[in-house]
């Protein structure tokens, strides 16, 4: 079935080809009234495609719904259902990446939280600097509610730097029951183990060779990677220090 639209433009192709008019409505079965009619919903979605492509532009690795929320504080406020029919109208779907091997389901994960503040994740992602200078990130998550709670940014993080970011958060939000963390040498020092002691904290280290034991951090370092660092090219250090705040 051809729509009317699609019509009203066969009938302008017609009476450009020099057929008549009245003609090429009835022929067509288009009313002679409905071509002079001017669809709204273009009107109404002529500002909102312009907004949308601006932020797909300025961030690339957000899907409609992510998009959907900056367009509420717009003033664009709509369901998900016209945003995503905009979204896929004006071609802006995020590439999809390739699957990763899928990890076999019921095996329960060491630890697992049943509420905000009592299992916090922390790893270290890699990075470098436009002048070959390397960047050390240190990212903390809480499991439960996926919250980023902090991202140390430096060329070198030791063990004693990772106290000072975990006693400030704890100093902000009081001591977790468990932190979670891989066995690198960062996170099993003997300073950082007995600060853990002191602070009432019990570890809850990942078995070596199975990352999807702290899949909280895994998925939030992607994250960061691909919408943050992927995105992003730091002239030094300091630069980068500033950004992820």
């Amino acid at each position: 079935m051809v729509s009317v639209p699609a019509r009203r433009a066969g009938v302008a192709y017609a009476t450009g080809k020099g057929l008549s008019q009245r003609r090429a409505c009835t022929l067509l079965g288009v009313g002679r009234s409905a071509l002079h009619c001017c669809s709204t919903k273009l009107a109404k979605d002529t500002p909102v495609l312009a907004r949308m492509a601006e932020l797909a532009a300025q961030y690339p690795r957000y899907g409609y719904r992510r998009i959907a929320i900056f367009l509420g504080r717009d003033g664009h406020v709509m369901s998900f259902g016209r945003v995503h029919r905009l979204w896929r109208q004006a071609r802006l779907q995020v590439p999809r990446k390739r699957p990763r091997k899928r990890i076999a389901t019921g095996r329960p994960r060491p630890n697992a939280p049943t509420g905000a503040n009592q299992v916090w994740s922390y790893d270290f992602v890699f990075d470098w600097c436009a002048n070959g200078r390397q960047l050390k990130c240190l990212t903390v998550t809480d499991e439960w509610t996926k919250e980023g709670l902090a991202i140390e940014v430096d060329g070198r993080i030791r063990s004693g730097r990772v106290i000072e970011v975990l006693s400030r958060l704890v100093s902000e939000r009081g001591a977790s029951l468990y932190l979670r963390s891989d066995n690198g040498p960062e996170f099993v020092s003997r300073a950082l183990l007995k600060w853990i002691v002191d602070q009432g904290i019990a570890t809850a280290l990942i078995d070596p060779g199975k990352p999807w034991q702290n899949g909280a951090t895994e998925s939030f370092n992607g994250k960061f990677r691909d919408e943050c660092l992927s995105l992003e090219w730091f002239r030094s250090r300091t630069e980068a220090k500033v950004r992820p705040a």
